[in-house]
């Protein structure tokens, strides 16, 4: 399974929620992107993405993920502290 893959899974999951993968193989980083992780804390958001993930983790299909957790103000003031628009 590539980025792409897990990409349209966890839009497909994830409502109003913009994800970026990154890796190969069997590792993955994810950037989420969303209000809708606005107030929880840290565990509950990873709980909401590896719902999704768990079953590809279990056969093997992905062995690592790490994950960022953004909402839309905090990814444009990312990405505009680190130039890229």
């Amino acid at each position: 399974m590539g980025p792409e893959q897990i990409k349209a899974l966890l839009e497909a999951k994830l409502t109003n929620t913009d994800v970026i993968v990154e890796g190969e193989g069997c590792n993955f980083q994810l950037i989420l992107v969303s209000d809708e992780f606005a107030g929880l804390s840290p565990v509950k958001k990873q709980q909401m993405v590896y719902a999704h993930l768990n079953h590809l983790i279990a056969d093997g299909t992905i062995h690592a993920v790490t994950m960022k957790f953004f909402s839309p103000a905090e990814w444009q003031q990312y990405l505009q502290q680190n130039g890229q628009q």
